[in-house]
């Protein structure tokens, strides 16, 4: 048990590194968190920053959930027995979502960070290959139709439930569920600003919308 909860606690710190103000430091001291939109992610880095600025800030937000996810569950941590049977396999999910409530609320910046959307692609990539597959094709679908990222991410998220359920190849994968259920409760909130801004039809759009 001692392994399982300070493999959490490691995944959240390394959540907590957010990608763009890491860059930004790089870019004179750049806080995109005062700019555009006020998140600390991707898309808002892009728009403000441009698409360099936003690719090394995606490359860190992917890779750290890839590695929270992938290398600190397996993680040799001296003095201390690894976890096994149902704590092992519950592990790579809780490291996975430990490192997406980080980079949403990270210690090391305010508790001031993103919304979860790339750091979930990356830990997907090592927990279901396959339901990252199903993510990327309803978000593409809504953004095409809705032109709106945050609607597109949010909904796209319920794909991974979705998937552990129903099309997991043998049995449905109740660690992967119940982390899938919980980033659609997680994601949802931290796109609330989203929602408001939809509901009050001043959400930025897409130009590359097939419906207008």
């Amino acid at each position: 048990m001692l392994h399982f909860c300070i493999t959490i606690a490691l995944s959240y710190l390394l959540g907590s590194v957010s990608g763009s103000l890491v860059v930004g430091r790089f870019f004179g001291g750049v806080d995109i968190r005062q700019m555009g939109s006020g998140n600390a992610g991707g898309t808002n880095a892009l728009r403000t920053q441009g698409p360099l600025f936003a690719l090394m800030v995606v490359i860190i937000d992917v890779g750290k959930g890839a590695l929270a996810a992938g290398l600190l569950p397996t993680a040799a941590l001296p003095g201390i027995t690894p976890a096994a049977g149902a704590a092992a396999a519950w592990l790579p999910v809780a490291c996975a979502a430990a490192a997406i409530i980080g980079h949403m609320v990270p210690v090391w910046h305010g508790f001031r960070g993103g919304k979860g959307g790339a750091t979930l692609v990356g830990a997907l990539a090592v927990l279901a290959p396959l339901a990252l597959l199903m993510v990327f094709v309803m978000w593409s679908l809504v953004m095409m139709v809705s032109g709106y990222v945050g609607l597109s991410t949010m909904l796209s998220t319920t794909a991974v439930p979705a998937y552990a359920a129903a099309l997991a190849p043998a049995a449905p994968d109740l660690p992967l569920l119940a982390f899938g259920l919980t980033m659609v409760v997680l994601v949802t909130v931290a796109h609330r600003g989203n929602i408001h801004r939809m509901r009050e039809g001043v959400e930025s759009r897409s130009a590359t919308r097939l419906l207008r």
